[in-house]
This record gives C-alpha cells, structure tokens and sequence, in this order.
C-alpha cells in the first residue's frame, strides 16, 4: 500500500459520467446552459437591485445576498466542471481541491444563512409590518449578511487543515467534477473519524439550526396569518412567502438527499451520487431567480423593463 502525506500529496481525480466519457461534451452542452442561466439570472438581480432605488428594501436586498452566493458556488465548481467535460483533464491539485471544497461550503452555508434571513424578513414584515424597515434598516441587514459569511468562513476554516493530517492511498478518485469534504474524506487510508464527527458537527449547528429557526418562523407567521379576519389579506399575506419557501425547499432537499447518500449510500449505485451532487449545487443556482422572477412582480417588471430598453 502506497500512501501521500505531507509534501507529497498526489493529485485527486475527477469523475464525470463513468462509461459516458466519450459522450462528456455533449453533456457539458446540457450544464453549460444550467451555469448560463444561473450566471445571468443571478446577475440580473443583482443588477437590478441595486440600480432600482424602489428596491432598496429589506426582502429585495436579502434576494440579491442569495443570488451573489449563488454565482459564488457558480463561480466554484464551474472551472472544474469545464476542464473535465472540455478538455478531459480530471486531475486537479491536492491543495486546489482543498481551496475549492471550502469555497463550496462557505457559499453553501452562506446560502443557508441568507435563507433564515428571509425567513425573519417576511415574519416582520407580516407581524409587525409597521415598524418594518425600522427594524430591518440597512445597517442591521448589511450585519447579519456579514455575521452570516464569519460564521461560514470560521466552521469550514478547520475543514482543510484536518483533512492536511489525513494519509492518502492509491484510490484518489473522487465522485465528481468537484471536491467535496464528505467525497475527499471517505478516500483516505487512515482514521477520519474527527473529520467525519466534524462535518456532522457543522452540518447540525448550521443546516440544522437554520432549518429549525426558518420552521418556527413560519409557525410564527403562520399563526399571525391566522389572527387576520379577512380571508383575501391572508391568502396575500402567504402569498409573500410562496418564492421564499420555494427556496428554502431547492437548498435543502437535495442538501439532505446529498449528505444521506454520502452517509449511508454505501450500496447506492455511483450514478446516483454523481446526480445528486450535480443536483445539489446546480439546482438552487439555475432555478431560484427563475422562481423569484416568477412570482416576485416588482422584480419581474423590472427585468423586462431593462430588456426591452436593451
């Protein structure tokens, strides 16, 4: 048995569609659309947002955090996905692997982090709605964006440096076009177990403390809806939230989906891990300005208006 440590570390792997190597670019056609239209509809947001002045409010400011951690992830597995599907190349550095994972999770967490956000947007602004953007001034906004990237950057920070004290064997293929944390660990050659209790440990006091919050905070709005006599105001009041929950439900279905399969999908088939995982970071990315553009009128108008001025 052979094994990289230390200065030695050998490059990781990639791995695309095993079998379909022959038929990678042509599937690349297929994700080189998902990143366009998650790159201009994330942009457009953004854009949007920040030169309309009438959307300079807390909901619309929160969206545009969203759909920037959106091309960050974008903007992190794109490089990988193009060398490998283009160019066939599917070696990637050990330390590059590592600065990819982080930034993976960091925009992952961010994601999750915004998300509570939002949630706590739309219980003020349908409980308390007339001191709404007295509490969600921009000063409050622009501190929870940045709590939430500290917090992101502070629990994933131990991920790469644990993993540094790891042996590495022969087997140094990865899953996917990408390097993941719960995918780098598992081809170790030595004890993980501190990386695998850590990773637990962040999914729990991130993921799951968020989703628990962004629960009873729908609880909350849900029982204040419920107090409303007329039953039009409650349906508008819910109304708000319908883009809201669309994203939450992108980000952490396919997140929990990914960390089962990772966890106890010993005797899943490999495909399934590869879909899950290109489902799990594609997904929230392409498909959240599109519901957004959906059922967000203001936001709607907006783009179209620009368009038809282009």
């Amino acid at each position: 048995m052979v094994f990289f440590n230390g200065s030695n570390y050998r490059p990781f792997f990639l791995t695309g569609f095993p079998g379909l190597e022959a038929s990678h670019p042509m599937i690349s056609i297929l994700f080189c659309i998902l990143y366009l239209i998650a790159i201009l509809g994330n942009s457009a947001i953004i854009v949007v947002v920040r030169v309309e002045q009438s959307l300079h409010a807390p909901m619309y400011l929160f969206l545009s955090m969203l759909a920037a951690s959106d091309l960050g992830l974008c903007a992190s597995t794109l490089p990988t996905m193009l060398k490998l599907f283009w160019f066939n190349i599917p070696d990637i550095e050990f330390d590059a692997c590592l600065t990819q994972m982080f930034f993976i999770h960091v925009f992952s967490l961010m994601e999750s982090g915004i998300l509570l956000s939002m949630a706590f947007d739309r219980y003020v602004a349908i409980s308390n709605p007339l001191r709404y953007t007295t509490i969600l001034t921009n000063a409050t906004i622009a501190k929870m964006g940045m709590g939430f990237l500290i917090r992101a950057v502070a629990v994933i920070l131990p991920g790469p440096f644990l993993i540094k004290r790891l042996k590495f064997c022969e087997a140094y293929v990865l899953s996917h076009s990408y390097c993941l944390h719960p995918d780098i660990i598992k081809l170790s050659c030595s004890d993980h177990r501190i990386n695998s209790i850590y990773g637990l440990i962040i999914i729990l006091i991130t993921f799951g403390l968020d989703s628990v919050l962004i629960l009873l905070s729908y609880l909350k709005i849900l029982m204040t809806v419920i107090g409303i006599a007329s039953r039009e105001e409650q349906f508008k009041a819910l109304n708000t939230c319908v883009s809201h929950i669309c994203a939450v439900l992108l980000v952490y279905v396919p997140m929990l989906g990914v960390s089962i399969i990772h966890r106890f999908g010993k005797h899943v088939p490999p495909v399934v891990h590869i879909i899950m995982g290109y489902v799990y970071l594609l997904v929230p990315p392409v498909l959240n300005p599109v519901v957004y553009c959906i059922k967000t009128r203001e936001i709607r108008i907006r783009i179209l208006g620009n368009l038809q001025k282009t």
